[in-house]
Formats: C-alpha cells, sequence, structure tokens
C-alpha cells in the first residue's frame, strides 16, 4: 500500500497492531488520549471476502454519513464487501474487529469516482480525490457532527496555523532489527499539528502538516488514514500519506474545501 517514498496511512490489520500496547505518552506521535473530546471520530474496519482486512480512521458528519480516505473505501484492487466502525474512545469491544457489541455495521460503500493512487509519476501522480464516504446501517445522533468547510478555506490559513489531528492509528513502532511493526492499542488519541509552507505541486489538493515530535508536534500515522484534521470542528482535511514509513517528518491532509471534494461529499444526502 505504498508507492516510492510515500505512504497512505491505512492501517493493515496484523495481531501486532490488534494487541499491541503502548505508554500513553507515545499518543498518535507526541499525542494524547482524546476521551470525549471528538467523539465524532471512529474507527472503522473494512471487509475483504468477509474478512476484517484492514482499519481506518473517520469521521461523522450527518447522522448516517462518515467521511474517511479514499484509500480506504476503494480497496486497492481488492474488493471491500463491508465493514463496522467504533465510536468508542477506547475500542474493548470483545467482539472486535467483527460484527457485534457496540458496533455499526456499514449500509454501503462509497468512493470519490476520480480518486487513484500512482496514476502519473512522481508526488503528482501519486494520490488525487483521496476521499470516501460510508453509509451507516442506523444513525448515530449523540456524538454531534464535525462541519463541513466554507469553498477555500484552506486557502486563507496562514502558515503555522495549530490544527488537530484525530485518530486511532499506530502511536509508536517495535524497536530492534527492521521491518519494524506498527502498535496501536484502538485508543483515540488527538494531537496538535502546524500548517507548513508548501510548494508542492499538489497543494490545491493537500495540504502539508508538521509531523515533527522532536519540536512538540503532533502527527498521523498508520491506521489514522481518513481521520481529520480540524480547525475547531470545522474538517480542514482528510489523513492521506506521509513521506515515509516511520511517521515523521510531514504529512498530507486531503482537503475537502475544493469544488470537487465538496461537490463529491454533498451529493450523499444528509
Amino acid at each position: 500500500m505504498k508507492n516510492g517514498n510515500k505512504y497512505l496511512l491505512v492501517g493493515v490489520i496484523t495481531l501486532g497492531l490488534l494487541l499491541g500496547s503502548v505508554g500513553n505518552a507515545a499518543a498518535i506521535t507526541h499525542g494524547q488520549l482524546d476521551g470525549g473530546r471528538h467523539p465524532y471520530v471512529g474507527l472503522l474496519i473494512f471487509d475483504v471476502a468477509g474478512d476484517p482486512a484492514w482499519e481506518c480512521s473517520g469521521v461523522l458528519i450527518a447522522p448516517t454519513v462518515v467521511l474517511t480516505a479514499g484509500h480506504c473505501t476503494s480497496g486497492e484492487g481488492e474488493e471491500v464487501t463491508g465493514g463496522r466502525i467504533w465510536f468508542d474512545p477506547s475500542v474493548n469491544d470483545p467482539s472486535f474487529p467483527f460484527s457485534g457489541g457496540t458496533s455499526i455495521e456499514f449500509a454501503s460503500i462509497h468512493t470519490d469516482p476520480a480518486f487513484c493512487i500512482a496514476c502519473a509519476h512522481g508526488l503528482p501522480g501519486f494520490d488525487t480525490h483521496d476521499v470516501g464516504v460510508v453509509i451507516l446501517s442506523r444513525p448515530v445522533t449523540d456524538r454531534g457532527f464535525a462541519v463541513l468547510p466554507s469553498l477555500g478555506f484552506a486557502d486563507a490559513l496562514p502558515k503555522g496555523t495549530a490544527v488537530t489531528v484525530v485518530g486511532y492509528g499506530v502511536q509508536t513502532f517495535t524497536r530492534g532489527k527492521p521491518p519494524h511493526e506498527g502498535l496501536a492499542d484502538n485508543n483515540r488519541y488527538f494531537a496538535t499539528s502546524m500548517v507548513v509552507p508548501s510548494n508542492d505541486v499538489i497543494h490545491s489538493e493537500f495540504i502539508k502538516l508538521s509531523l515533527n515530535p522532536a519540536q512538540g508536534k503532533g502527527g498521523t500515522s498508520f491506521g489514522d488514514s481518513g481521520g481529520p484534521a480540524l480547525v475547531g470542528n470545522i474538517i480542514v482535511g482528510l489523513t492521506a500519506f506521509g513521506n515515509n514509513g516511520t511517521c515523521t517528518g510531514v504529512g498530507y491532509e486531503y482537503r475537502i474545501d475544493t469544488p470537487e471534494a465538496l461537490a463529491y461529499i454533498n451529493s450523499f444526502s444528509h
């Protein structure tokens, strides 16, 4: 699920990912337990051939509408057959990652028809239209909702703007001899990151965030794909990819304030 030196931040379900336990200080790369701060952010499991295959994060914008990354919903060559979401701040459901307990099944799964990975060489073709929509099998009305941005919202953000990233992804990696495995504890975490100046040719679709914990800035990692980057409760972007396999340096959030993204999202009845 990677291309060149760019890494999609989807979480492949492995024993280490499901059962790994880490201290709170590591968090969502230099973050902390979210608790009830962002109750509208959930942990999504996607099935292939009826079996749990990978996890992502997502954000509720209406009683049955969850936004997430297009590379989560598309399957990238594998047919996604269903899935479910948990909104618990700590997912301790004994049924996890299967149906039951506090989970809510997906009624339908949708990917922006223009979504594509590696459609051209280099960064411009690595990722485009990276948004997916999950319709839930029953409404959720006790979590509140994140808010869609106005058209061009991200363009007005000064460099250095603080944003909050939220997700259930990897908090740390195993040490020692590579390959290093990501460890997650199925808790929702949040962290404060920062918009950094970008001359990237994809800046019209993505905003760039610092993922450098050494500078006191939090960030995103594997399994945080589709989780929101927020200013207040306004969604600036959805976690898409990072530039290395250790989730440091910079990360990219797919902007949903563009005409194309808003038109696609608003095509689903709220």
